[in-house]
């Protein structure tokens, strides 16, 4: 008897939902854990001020009144922020990079990598100590939304991940089409001439040099 089918992940139904049958996530993840420090300031400080409100007289119906809107306004803001970091997810697939937010409503920024020029990462203090950073896109066309993704957990790792799927290949690793051989000759001869000559050396970049080299000549006087 089997047992329990594990429960799948929280990204699981942002990537069923947002992306194809046939795109399988290469990164899925959810913002470091430190972006909650500054609602945390903010929130847990009003909160201990409605609960003193709360205690200071209870038969005094405004203190009672008021200490209990600010108990609710903290617990509204502590939720809506401790949410919006549980549903929002940064995926990144062969073909393009998503950013999923909003807990009520939900807004996907979507950018193709194809269109992804340049890639920043950057690390605060308190980043390398934590293990968060930030990633900046520069593209060609107009960014909504995605020019900018603070507290990337694992950012080093992303990176090299990130840097490998858009920056990877390069001309010297391009497949060979079905019309050329390993050297560059389209009709499969190994010199590369037609009239049996000896071929040049290829460059460094796979390529071969076509033109003979110029004669030198004796400087005019």
């Amino acid at each position: 008897m089997s047992g329990p089918r594990p429960r799948p992940p929280r990204w699981g139904k942002d990537a069923e939902k947002y992306l194809l049958a046939d795109e399988p996530p290469v990164i899925a993840t959810r913002r470091h854990p430190a972006v909650l420090v500054r609602p945390l300031i903010r929130g847990i400080p009003a909160l201990v001020v409605g609960v003193w409100l709360l205690q200071l007289d209870p038969a005094n119906r405004v203190s009672s009144v008021l200490g209990l809107l600010v108990v609710l306004g903290a617990l509204v803001y502590l939720g809506l922020h401790v949410g919006e970091w549980w549903v929002r997810h940064f995926l990144v697939t062969r073909r393009r990079v998503l950013l999923t937010s909003g807990v009520i409503i939900r807004t996907v920024a979507v950018m193709p990598l194809r269109r992804i020029t340049d890639l920043t990462w950057k690390e605060t203090f308190w980043g390398q100590v934590l293990g968060y950073g930030t990633f900046r896109f520069e593209s060609a066309g107009q960014l909504q939304g995605l020019d900018k993704i603070t507290f990337v957990p694992d950012a080093d790792v992303l990176y090299k991940t990130l840097s490998q799927l858009m920056f990877g290949t390069d001309f010297s690793t391009n497949q060979v089409g079905d019309d050329d051989d390993g050297i560059g000759s389209p009709d499969g001869r190994d010199d590369g001439r037609r009239d049996g000559s000896p071929a040049q050396p290829p460059l460094p970049s796979g390529r071969r040099h076509d033109t003979e080299p110029i004669p030198r000549t004796r400087p005019w006087r």
